[in-house]
């Protein structure tokens, strides 16, 4: 018989005694929501044992749904063994590395967690990736195995005699389609030209065959400490070449706990996890994935944001939680028709990787009648560190508190060792369980990032006088004008102002007065017009002289990474190139 929904174990919240005697410094623990403690206990067992768990808890329950196709705990559990089983046959050891090149799909989730559960180090790669950086990553990685998508096999291909990969396993999201969905995809395949002819054969294995063929005995749990290495989790390399962090099996179970235990409400066994976030960048692992399944809910993937299919799905499989960026909410509450859609299942929403503009988060959440909550993360701490509350105070603009056993300080920019006032910019330092282990085979940048256990961020930051910290800018993309710093976030909210904008950037440019000045790259919202000289004024009205951009350009679309960051550097680089293009003729 189905076990109960609401069945199985209470969240812990005992106390725990990381960082303990240090409280009354710790001025945010009094924002926290009631329920909330400044402490943890962690389990002494890792995810994959704890996923283990839970799929005795909840055997019946649904743990993935894909395009209504579903997969209940027990189902899901066992295709994990029989795909750990598997590897094992073909080679893979405790300590190897696997890439894992996939979208959102059940293949994705149980390739992660088999991985873990073998003790070997998962190296999430982006499918969008071209050859130059996959070459890099696996070379770097040493990584020896590779799951992969089909469609993506021929450009890999290329790549792999240049790199130490010795095994590849393929597979294609129709092995896990409902029945017609199966049926069609090869159609569908074959129109839009999609390579489905994979060499199967000798070092090439076919994913959902391995599954079926897997050795009966099942293999022990590799994992022999949390602090075993789990994932080397690349960064985006958006300030320089893309570092491997380091993330062990205690970094990305203390992070799933935290979220777990800021979330008082949380329902196990209940909740309905959207999972839109990529699972390859960290912020789609932790929240769309781990939390998920660590509270025993549903998983349902989305491979890839189409906004018509998006919304059928958001509006059939109702979920109750739906993390996303920022990007995903505007695209949602700019839809012509989007009041025709029933959108009332969502509950909470968490929001981060780019700054939430106000204005969007009201719109959605009277839509819905959902609370969104903005947070604030890095690759190099698993990635969550702040969260605003969900019953307390969101404060506009505030990434909100640090989440239980983080600490944090703002310092000051020249030395990070100084700690400056209430109200007062510096940079955001912060520790906790969830901080990385350095990164992979990078001393010299281990030593920069990490100082007596604080993994100095880079970000130009405040903190108030109730512990709610407020990120003013990248340091490196702090802008100099005329000797006056100036965070570009602080005008891209004012653009986010208006009621024409959709989405806008400012980026520093080269000034020969100046040294920089502003330049706003804006996109409108369809069918509205504006003029140059009417942005500036806007600006102008709201921003000290100094800050005003001195020129606009008007685009389609800006250049973002895949979580939705806008590529400053990208545009930046684009001005540079027509500047030097004029002076030359």
């Amino acid at each position: 018989m189905p076990g109960p929904e609401g069945s199985g174990p209470t969240l812990r919240r005992e106390k725990g005694d990381l960082f303990m005697g240090e409280d009354e410094r710790r001025i945010w623990l009094k924002s926290y929501d009631s329920g909330v403690p400044g402490n943890l206990h962690y389990p002494d067992e890792c995810l994959p044992l704890l996923l283990q768990k839970n799929a005795e808890t909840y055997p019946y329950n649904t743990a993935i749904e894909f395009f209504g196709a579903k997969l209940s705990y027990r189902e899901f559990w066992a295709e994990i063994l029989k795909f750990a089983a598997a590897l094992t046959e073909i080679g893979v050891k405790r300590g190897d590395k696997v890439a894992i090149m996939l979208p959102n799909c059940p293949q994705c989730i149980i390739a992660y967690y088999a991985v873990l559960w073998l003790g070997a180090v998962v190296v999430l790669t982006n499918p969008m990736y071209v050859e130059r950086e996959m070459e890099h990553q696996w070379n770097n990685a040493e990584v020896e195995t590779l799951i992969v998508l089909d469609h993506l096999y021929p450009k890999v291909g290329s790549v792999l005699p240049r790199t130490d990969v010795k095994r590849i396993v393929v597979t294609s999201l129709r092995e896990y389609f409902p029945f017609f969905l199966k049926w069609i995809y090869p159609i569908k395949a074959k129109k839009e030209k999609l390579f489905t002819n994979i060499p199967y054969g000798g070092n090439v294995f076919n994913f959902k065959k391995l599954i079926q063929g897997a050795p009966r005995t099942t293999p022990p749990c590799g994992v022999e400490s949390l602090d075993d290495l789990a994932l080397l989790q690349y960064t985006g390399g958006t300030t320089g070449v893309p570092k491997g962090v380091m993330l062990t099996h205690r970094n990305i179970l203390a992070n799933t706990v935290q979220l777990t235990n800021w979330f008082t409400e949380l329902r196990p066994g209940q909740e309905r996890m959207l999972s839109v976030l990529p699972f390859f960048h960290v912020f789609g692992m932790t929240v769309g994935m781990n939390f998920a399944l660590y509270s025993g809910g549903a998983i349902i993937p989305v491979p890839r944001f189409d906004i018509n299919t998006f919304l059928k799905t958001l509006e059939k499989a109702k979920p109750t939680l739906f993390p996303a960026v920022p990007t995903i909410f505007v695209a949602i509450v700019n839809r012509p028709d989007i009041d025709s859609y029933n959108l009332s299942s969502i509950r909470f929403c968490v929001t981060g990787s780019a700054p939430m503009p106000v204005e969007v988060l009201k719109k959605f959440e009277a839509l819905t009648g959902c609370v969104i909550v903005e947070g604030f993360g890095l690759t190099e701490s698993s990635p969550v560190t702040h969260v605003n509350p969900i019953q307390g105070a969101r404060k506009a603009g505030s990434i909100g508190l640090s989440l239980p056993d983080t600490d944090c300080r703002i310092v000051d920019i020249a030395l990070g060792v100084e700690d400056m006032p209430p109200g007062q910019e510096g940079e955001l330092i912060v520790r906790g369980p969830q901080v990385m282990a350095g990164y992979w085979r990078m001393p010299k940048e281990t030593d920069a990032a990490l100082k007596d256990g604080w993994l100095y961020t880079g970000d130009i930051a405040t903190m108030d006088e109730e512990g709610y910290v407020y990120i003013v800018d990248r340091k490196k993309d702090m802008v100099i004008a005329g000797g006056f710093n100036i965070y570009p976030r602080e005008i891209d909210e004012v653009l986010y102002a208006h009621p024409k904008i959709m989405d806008a950037v400012s980026v520093g440019v080269p000034d020969e007065y100046r040294g920089e000045t502003m330049k706003a790259y804006v996109v409108l919202k369809p069918g509205e017009s504006l003029t140059e000289k009417e942005v500036i004024d806007f600006c102008k009205a709201r921003l000290a002289a100094y800050k005003v951009p001195k020129a606009v350009e008007f685009r389609d679309s800006l250049p973002k990474t895949l979580v939705g960051k806008v590529l400053r550097k990208m545009l930046r680089a684009e001005e540079m190139e027509k500047r030097r293009s004029a002076s030359e003729q």
